[in-house]
């Protein structure tokens, strides 16, 4: 596979789409996306899987992925997240089942389409970009606000789309998510 992160992800993207679950792809797929390039070994998928999702989504993609229900079935329950490898290229998908929150789906409401073309046209559901600097903030607190390269995510989404952004939507969730300190240094730090 040629551009084998964002191929393997379409494939269970395309799972969620056709079982009518709510998804975004953020993480270092959308920070691409939107700012600096980088490699990366996973993807993250946002996805409001349920139970009634498990055996379906399980039956779809067991012949092309490593994929364990029993580990997706305690995430759905948990509001955690599990991961699936793609047999052939051995591409980690890591699948977050979030907790219902405000932010969630604000982020779910404002995630951008975005079309690929490999043998055919396939498109996803991607974090936007003001989503994706709150939530790689919110990772890099949570982390202990030491991960280098999550900042330079969040600094290389701000430099490439800096006039583009939502400034008062940014400050808004910022403040809700206890981040505004982070937001400003960053802003400051891309100028």
């Amino acid at each position: 596979m040629q551009n084998e992160p964002i191929e393997v992800t379409l494939k269970v993207t395309d799972i969620f789409e056709k079982l009518g679950v709510a998804y975004l792809i953020g993480g270092s797929l959308a920070s691409t996306l939107y700012g600096m390039v980088r490699t990366t070994q996973d993807s993250d998928i946002v996805a409001e899987m349920r139970l009634e999702h498990l055996q379906p989504f399980v039956a779809a993609l067991q012949d092309e992925f490593y994929i364990d229900d029993e580990m997706i079935a305690e995430a759905i329950r948990r509001h955690s997240c599990f991961n699936i490898i793609h047999r052939e290229t051995m591409f980690k998908v890591d699948v977050f089942i979030p907790q219902p929150r405000p932010f969630l789906q604000s982020q779910l409401a404002r995630a951008q389409r975005q079309t690929f073309l490999f043998e055919k046209d396939i498109s996803a559901r991607f974090a936007s970009p003001e989503d994706t600097i709150l939530s790689k903030l919110e990772w890099y607190r949570l982390g202990g606000e030491i991960s280098e390269r999550q900042w330079r995510d969040i600094l290389g989404v701000l430099k490439i789309r800096a006039g583009e952004l939502d400034m008062n939507y940014l400050r808004q969730w910022a403040s809700e998510l206890k981040i505004s300190d982070l937001l400003e240094r960053a802003v400051h730090e891309a100028q």
